[in-house]
């Protein structure tokens, strides 16, 4: 696959529509609306770490959507979509979200960096 002007364009408005959903959840247990102690209370989680996961959250879809760190965001948002993962299984919930936005994340930079598509080659005909 030829990297193309097309390639990185699409690569970045995928990462750009992947941070949105992180940002908003991150400002939202900032902000506490009723709604996000009734998720945590849901989840078993402790309400009082709305604040540090928000701080989290939002760091790391910040350093995802800075072009020069957005390998090392994607990393930590796999990992924190690991515990999501992790905190919604515990609950007997579907992770097929979480899991479609770890593939997304991946994708979008798959796009835009031939070195990472040499990394994880895919069968060529």
């Amino acid at each position: 696959m030829q990297q193309t002007k097309k390639l990185t364009t699409i690569s970045y408005v995928v990462s750009t529509v992947m941070a949105v959903p992180f940002i908003i959840s991150s400002i939202m247990k900032l902000i506490n609306p009723p709604t996000v102690a009734e998720g945590f209370n849901h989840l078993g989680l402790p309400v009082d770490l709305r604040v540090p996961i928000g701080i989290l959250e939002l760091l790391c879809a910040v350093i995802f959507l800075t072009p020069r760190t957005c390998v090392l965001g994607a990393i930590l948002l796999t990992g924190y979509l690991g515990g999501a993962i992790l905190t919604h299984l515990r609950m007997s919930e579907p992770v097929y979200l979480q899991i479609l936005f770890g593939i997304m994340i991946w994708g979008s930079l798959f796009l835009r960096y031939e070195t990472l598509r040499n990394l994880i080659p895919f069968a060529k005909r």
